[in-house]
């Protein structure tokens, strides 16, 4: 079977909803650089590779036992 030359790219407003934040949130977090969120710039056009998006999610991902952890450190 044939395999596509680039992985799976996907607009901004398709990122924004997979992520639940707003079309505008992302071009600021692309502005500032507030987040490591890979995009692609294609001239005007802004695309997000599906595989990066996973990872930027793994990324934010708080485990229960960790956030207790901190909890307990900073109260300390």
């Amino acid at each position: 079977m044939h395999q596509p030359i680039f992985p799976e790219r996907i607009n901004p407003k398709e990122a924004a909803k997979i992520l639940g934040v707003s079309i505008d949130t992302l071009a600021v977090w692309r502005c500032t650089k507030r987040y490591p969120l890979p995009y692609i710039k294609m001239g005007r056009k802004v695309f997000y590779r599906v595989a990066d998006l996973e990872k930027f999610i793994e990324s934010r991902t708080v485990l229960m036992g960790e956030f207790v952890f901190q909890q307990k450190r900073i109260s300390s």
